[in-house]
């Protein structure tokens, strides 16, 4: 969830405010968001987060006030077709499916304390997974919601047999950076979202879909890759503990810069699973001490530069001084997709190209 509407949630409940959140559930063709894009609209008409901007915003604010007089949540087809959107600029000619749910006074006390859970956990960084109901047989079924938080269970979709599959899915879902998509027919077998058996959708939402990388080492590696992943949509977080790398100036993109002490830094750096550690730093020494902080943490990716063999030496080290050989298989070493880079630039390349793979889930850890 993005942190403003994230905020602006937890400013609903402490004021006791009414707000209609509006997230997308499914694109068809060009859009300007992607499933799980979020925007909240209050009652005067301010609104926090976006859904693309534009005439198909102001649509979806318009259908969110609307909800919010109503006090029932509800889909929204937002056919955002390239005539109406090039008035405002933009062409997408794509639909985007939207659910617009009521938040508020008018809410029964269980989803309320449902949303409560939610924010809680979110801000306890237990990376909870949010299901939600978009499509179902039974009408009063739409909205219904499940945490799923260090295996505990909160909620109820109002069918065991859909709290048992997404239970199931959202166990092997762990470190997904994008929300997905369930299909299910009547008989609660998967299906496709076209299938004419469709009878049951659901929309699992990761904690956040903003992807953190966190680069340990300051190099010339790091500055090409810091500004190629924030152009690709990353938080990007560099660390270094000489002065003249680590500064604003040399990465002006990236969203923090530390010049710390490695071990210092990742004693109190939160990683979680949208976090992609990449160790490039001057030298085994920093590799080692960096590698041993980070390989027992949750993170979706972790990858350090070198030889095979300087790797190699250091994966044995680690081993006499017991970290097991499994935790270690994590790794991803050689780091970054074989294209034949050579500059700074290309290595930087390969690297966000398999960040990116392991982010769709397209591949598995490759130390060798």
């Amino acid at each position: 969830m993005d942190k403003q509407v994230f905020f602006g949630l937890k400013k609903v409940f402490e004021q006791n405010m009414e707000a209609a959140l509006i997230t997308v559930t499914s694109v068809l063709g060009s859009t300007p968001r992607k499933p799980g894009a979020k925007m909240l609209v209050f009652a005067d008409g301010m609104t926090i987060g976006t859904i693309g901007g534009g005439c198909g915003e102001a649509e979806g604010r318009r259908e969110a006030l609307n909800v919010l007089w109503t006090h029932e949540s509800k889909t929204y087809r937002l056919n955002m077709t390239a005539d109406i959107a090039q008035e405002e600029g933009m062409v997408c000619g794509g639909i985007m499916e939207l659910l617009i749910e009521y938040i508020g006074a008018h809410n029964p006390l269980e989803i309320s304390g449902l949303y409560k859970d939610y924010l809680s956990a979110l801000e306890n960084n237990d990376d909870p997974i949010l299901a939600t109901l978009i499509e179902a047989t039974e009408k009063s079924q739409v909205g219904r919601k499940l945490i799923i938080s260090n295996q505990k269970v909160v909620g109820d979709l109002g069918n065991q047999d859909l709290n048992n599959i997404v239970f199931a899915k959202g166990k092997v879902s762990t470190g997904r950076c994008q929300p997905s998509l369930i299909c299910l027919d009547t008989k609660f077998n998967f299906c496709e979202i076209s299938s004419p058996k469709l009878a049951y959708r659901l929309l699992l939402e990761p904690p956040t879909t903003v992807v953190q990388l966190l680069i340990l080492g300051a190099g010339h590696i790091a500055v090409p890759l810091a500004t190629m992943a924030k152009i690709v949509g990353y938080e990007v977080t560099v660390v270094d503990d000489r002065p003249s790398f680590a500064n604003v100036n040399r990465f002006n993109t990236a969203d923090k810069v530390i010049c710390d002490d490695f071990e210092r830094v990742l004693e109190t750096y939160n990683i979680n699973s949208q976090t992609f550690v990449v160790i490039i730093t001057r030298g085994h020494r920093y590799d080692k001490v960096c590698l041993r902080k980070v390989i027992n943490q949750p993170a979706a990716y972790i990858g350090m530069i070198g030889s095979r063999k300087r790797v190699k030496s250091l994966i044995i080290d680690l081993e006499e001084e017991g970290v097991p050989s499994e935790v270690l298989r994590k790794l991803y070493s050689p780091i970054g997709l074989k294209i034949g880079a050579e500059t700074p630039e290309e290595i930087a390349v390969c690297i966000l190209a398999e960040l990116i793979k392991v982010q769709r889930e397209e591949t598995k850890p490759k130390m060798n």
